[in-house]
């Protein structure tokens, strides 16, 4: 891997993942922030299975996503997968940030959890 900032990027990630770990009760959510998506993954890793993904790609997501900037449309994820988290039966979860910034797209992922009551 040539690029320094992917490269620091992982090792913030491995350090992250040092420490948190999905179990039944408390899955960890897994977050990719790609230039235009963000994609994530409700992960028990006592399993090493995922319980749930979704993404900004996704169709249902695409008929009610604002068409407007990526943090709001991060936002708007935030809340769509906080009822799909609850469908499931989850009202807990790990924040895995992925070794990105807590701001802009991740926050705003974060906040639109929170507005969906899921609990970090």
């Amino acid at each position: 891997m040539s690029n320094k900032k992917e490269l620091g990027r992982l090792k913030r990630h491995g350090r992250i993942r040092k420490k948190l770990f999905g179990t039944p009760e408390r899955p960890r959510l897994s977050v990719h922030r790609s230039l235009n998506h963000l994609h994530v993954q409700v992960v028990d890793d006592t399993k090493s299975s995922t319980l749930l993904s979704f993404s900004t790609l996704q169709k249902d997501f695409l008929k009610s996503a604002p068409r407007s900037g990526k943090v709001t449309q991060s936002a708007k994820l935030g809340e769509l997968l906080g009822v799909k988290l609850k469908e499931k039966g989850i009202q807990k979860i790990s924040f895995d940030r992925g070794g990105y910034k807590y701001h802009g797209r991740i926050k705003a992922l974060a906040d639109g959890l929170r507005q969906a009551a899921i609990q970090f």
